[in-house]
């Protein structure tokens, strides 16, 4: 707690201040965004780990998350091993040059991912469910062993080995980095857990006890029946950690195992004693990722136990519907009942044992839940700062939500993984990724990510295999800085205040937890590899659920909302009319979408709510059912009594209601006419093609918008908020001032928007008057008029070589400059002068058209700004125009250029261990498999045009 509680703080005191003019908050080490660091091999020194953090810092960067994965070949003299002294001498010399330059310092707690590594012991390892079944006649015996012989496999990302020569366990193979195994099973006989036998007539028998060592089963089948008896095994799910570094390589951790957690952090404690690792902030983990493996990792030890203690009856009297070989109720009851005991055991055993290690270190944790099988929304609550990916909304909320409902003041992201292919990916591509992530309820934005790499590496230097490359070997690097203050900027007022969703959105797990996967038509799969549902998001979990639907019709419709679970939700008390989360987070209703599947609990506290003057909302219907099997008979009576209670009768657009205590219940399919008669008011902005996060502050909102549209937005904007001021920041240009408002409907103000396509602006609503200058639009005064004239192009920065100068009076891409500028990626400056245009305008936009990709502009040797695009215009003000004036404009490409020249002419650039270097686009891939961009054509660079002015006027009145 003691390194939360200053986020906490932070977070309620970095709201602007009311009472006076707008002005920008001052910008912390937490408003900038961080970087996950590369450490390749952890072949890093202490030369290079200073040049390059202060590299960082100067960029903007906040912070950095040291990651250490696979090497690099010719390195290896270099490596490192992960967690050795030489490693933590690293580490010590990271926190003290980080803590000189003002950076903060995360550390993934595994050489990849995920928990795993060579001090993990096959008791520890991630286990799987195997089993067999026999069928043995009344008065027979079976004749055959009871037993399982695990099957030998063996997947590795570098150089093949055969199995059957390998040590055990893995980690004691040599060469590790040059195999890169990804799984290995070895043949070996796997341990019985249980054997029990079923009668055509009902009966079970537990015969584990009478199996010998030899397998041989002392027992005579009961006269009169037949018997099928299920043994359940254990297997060894050989999982390995993925992209490992030196002395990082080894088993997956069993998740579901307490002691194999804490046998797991026991190591961290070992290698720490004696070093100060209190600047290192949080620990992180990247992902869970067990079973993207062949199999998956679904068995622990206790289990049975567990199973036994949590759903109240003996799953082994359960097998045959645990596979899926009972009649279909009790299959999908004793499934849920084993799905929802692994989400608890991934919950208290793992996520909060971590998050309590942590804290006795003096640390936060950082976890990415996603395709846990298990609620994400219960892990994510665990966690100090919830981490994402990916860039749809839904997928985005689960880990904000959590956030939010549980009072947690950061929401962090892996950002821009995969925006395109290898080095095409721009800055404006990048901005466009940091929206996503801040309209999902991000405000901690990680870049994916940054390598090291040594200054005496060739360029581009050492890279991962993830497609955008953010590290000073890119040509963007000179304008990163640019993107870097935008998100800061942004990310000021979104750490600030609080989250202000009206709508918890109920999150129907159980109805998942109850589908099982469907079988192939063709053959009988191994049904134990069918037990767990994976959650990432509403794709993987959800699908064919209303739940999507219901989540896009809330976004589309401007509705804010969360995400809640049933356990978050016992935590909900009333407030009024509304709601109040256990960390005092205010809602106005709750809205369960369609489900099926509820446990008593969940509907008493839905009820409970709505009698203590709540609104609850029911989409579609009312919930038919409990979940699970144990108690069903007295779980189901109390559950249908208490809906037999409601007294539904006609209610809002066609649906029904029914008061309940001071509130009611609402049961329709019109989620905008429930919602509208629970009293909530959608933000009516999207109409226009906006898109929104809200948050409140002490006396009023925030507003981060975006118009990702094609169009232009010029116009008034309706607000959902009672406010009599309103101040607009433009967080690219620093830009700012009172917004012009009107009176809207109901008392709420409309306010004047200009934003182009892909630009954004932060709205700060106060209940209160304030005063200050007027926020200057610019609306166009007249045609725009092309700026005419001679170009000369002069080659900065980049390579491999710097092309010759150039004189134009055409502006088209430099790669038709000659050879040299066709391979060229780095930096160009264009310089032309113009005469001051005529006329009375307050000033000119100044628009460069297109651009390839980013540029810096100065006019008479002023700056005027860093466009990264998608648009690239500029405003002048009249008195910064002389009688004859100097346009200098910097164009930075990306490095694509100069890596179609290396892979055409067969430059080898790709030396690394494990994935060496992958393709996100199939078409971009060589015969090995790896990424080439011999196939591509030059990229567009440069000032492309056409360059025009056009007259503007700024004056307020316009707008009104």
């Amino acid at each position: 707690m003691k390194r939360l509680l200053p986020l906490l703080l932070a977070a309620l005191a970095q709201a602007p201040a009311q009472a006076q003019a707008p002005k920008w908050p001052d910008i912390t080490q937490q408003h900038k965004p961080w970087t996950r660091w590369w450490w390749q091999g952890s072949a890093v020194n202490r030369q290079d780990l200073s040049r390059l953090l202060t590299e960082y810092q100067q960029a903007g960067l906040g912070g950095v998350e040291i990651t250490t994965i696979y090497g690099v070949k010719g390195a290896e003299k270099e490596f490192i091993n992960f967690l050795s002294p030489q490693w933590l001498d690293m580490l010590t010399h990271t926190f003290t040059e980080a803590g000189r330059l003002g950076l903060g310092v995360d550390m993934a707690q595994a050489s990849g991912w995920p928990f795993g590594g060579p001090w993990v012991k096959p008791e520890d390892a991630c286990k799987y469910l195997a089993y067999r079944t026999y069928a043995v006649k009344g008065g027979e015996v079976l004749t055959e062993p009871v037993g399982y012989t695990q099957k030998p496999m063996m997947r590795a990302v570098g150089l093949p080995m055969d199995v059957k020569t390998m040590q055990q366990p893995v980690a004691r193979n040599p060469d590790l980095q040059l195999h890169a195994f990804d799984q290995v099973r070895f043949e070996v006989p796997l341990p019985l857990q249980t054997l029990m036998a079923y009668s055509d007539q009902g009966q079970t028998l537990d015969l584990t006890g009478k199996v010998g060592p030899d397998g041989k089963l002392s027992w005579t089948a009961p006269a009169g029946a037949g018997w099928t008896l299920y043994a359940i095994f254990q297997g060894w799910h050989g999982k390995q950690v993925e992209r490992a570094g030196p002395g990082g390589e080894g088993d997956v951790i069993d998740h579901f195992s307490r002691g194999a957690t804490d046998n797991y952090l026991r190591y961290f404690d070992e290698a720490f004693k004696g070093r100060d690792i209190k600047p290192l902030r949080a620990f992180f983990n990247d992902s869970y990722e067990v079973d993207d493996a062949q199999g998956e990792g679904n068995w622990t030890p206790q289990l049975f136990q567990e199973f036994q203690r949590r759903r109240g009856y003996d799953l082994r009297q359960h097998l045959p519907a645990l596979l899926g070989k009972a009649a279909d109720d009790e299959n999908q009851r004793v499934l849920s009942d084993y799905r929802e005991t692994i989400s608890e055991l991934l919950l208290e055993n793992y996520t909060r044992t971590w998050h309590a290690w942590a804290q006795k270190h003096d640390a936060l944790i950082r976890n990415q839940a996603h395709g846990s099988p298990a609620n994400i929304l219960d892990l994510y609550a665990a966690t100090d700062i919830p981490e994402t990916e990916g860039e749809d909304l839904l997928r985005l909320k689960f880990a904000s939500s959590a956030a939010h409902v549980t009072g947690k003041p950061l929401t962090s992201a892996e950002t821009a993984t995969w925006e395109n292919d290898h080095f095409l990916s721009s800055l404006g591509d990048v901005k466009k990724a940091v929206d996503r992530m801040l309209l999902g309820g991000v405000n901690h934005v990680f870049y994916h990510g940054t390598n090291y790499s040594p200054q005496r590496a060739a360029w581009p230097g050492w890279l991962f295999y993830a497609a955008v490359h953010f590290n000073p070997n890119n040509s963007f690097w000179p304008d990163f800085g640019q993107l870097n203050r935008y998100a800061a900027r942004c990310q000021s007022f979104l750490q600030a205040g609080q989250p202000a969703h009206d709508v918890l959105l109920y999150l129907p797990i159980y109805d998942s937890y109850a589908q099982r996967a469907k079988l192939p038509a063709t053959a009988e799969p191994d049904r134990a590899k069918l037990l767990l549902q994976h959650y990432d998001g509403i794709t993987h979990g959800f699908k064919g659920l209303p739940v999507g639907e219901t989540g896009e019709t809330l976004l589309k419709r401007g509705y804010g909302f969360d995400f809640i679970s049933d356990l978050q939700l016992l935590g909900v008390k009333n407030a009024g009319r509304g709601l109040q989360t256990s960390a005092g987070t205010s809602y106005q209703t709750v809205l369960v979408p369609a489900a099926r599947l509820m446990p008593l609990p969940t509907l008493q506290q839905l009820l409970k709510l709505a009698k203590g003057g709540a609104t609850v909302v029911f989409q579609g219907q009312l919930p038919q059912d409990v979940p699970g099997l144990g108690a069903l008979d007295t779980r189901r009576a109390a559950f249908k009594k208490l809906i037999g209670q409601l007294k539904l009768s006609a209610g809002p657009g066609g649906g029904q209601q029914a008061a309940v205590g001071k509130g009611r219940v609402l049961v329709g399919a019109d989620v905008d006419g429930l919602l509208t008669a629970a009293g909530v008011q959608r933000e009516t902005l999207v109409d226009q093609g906006l898109e929104f996060v809200r948050r409140r502050h002490a006396k009023g909102h925030y507003y981060f918008v975006t118009n990702w549209g094609d169009k232009p937005l010029m116009g008034w904007v309706p607000l959902r908020t009672a406010a009599k001021s309103v101040a607009q920041y433009n967080p690219m240009t620093e830009k700012l001032g009172l917004a012009a408002t009107r009176p809207g409907a109901a008392g709420q103000p409309e306010v004047y928007l200009q934003l182009a396509p892909g630009e954004a602006c932060i709205l700060e609503t106060n209940e209160a008057a304030i005063s200050g200058p007027a926020y200057a639009y610019q609306r166009p005064a007249g045609a725009p008029q092309p700026l005419q004239g001679s170009w000369s192009v002069q080659f900065l920065t980049g390579g491999p070589e710097l092309p010759a100068k150039v004189d134009t009076r055409e502006l088209a891409s430099w790669t038709t400059f000659g050879e040299a500028a066709r391979k060229f990626s780095g930096t160009a400056r264009y310089t032309t002068t113009f005469a001051a245009p005529g006329g009375a305008a307050d000033g000119w936009l100044l628009d460069l058209g297109r651009v390839g990709e980013s540029a810096r502009v100065q006019l008479n040797g002023q700056d005027l700004g860093t466009l990264i695009g998608p648009s690239y215009q500029v405003f002048i003000p009249r008195e910064q125009l002389k009688a004859s004036n100097t346009l200098t404009v910097q164009v930075s490409n990306g490095m694509a250029n100069r890596i179609i020249d290396m892979d055409k002419r067969g430059v080898e650039w790709k030396r690394f261990y494990n994935v060496n270097v992958a393709a996100k686009l199939k078409e971009n891939r060589d015969e090995k498999g790896l990424f080439t961009a011999a196939k591509w054509e030059p990229r567009p660079s440069g000032l492309l045009g056409p360059v025009t002015l056009t007259p503007t006027s700024t004056r307020v009145e316009k707008v009104q």
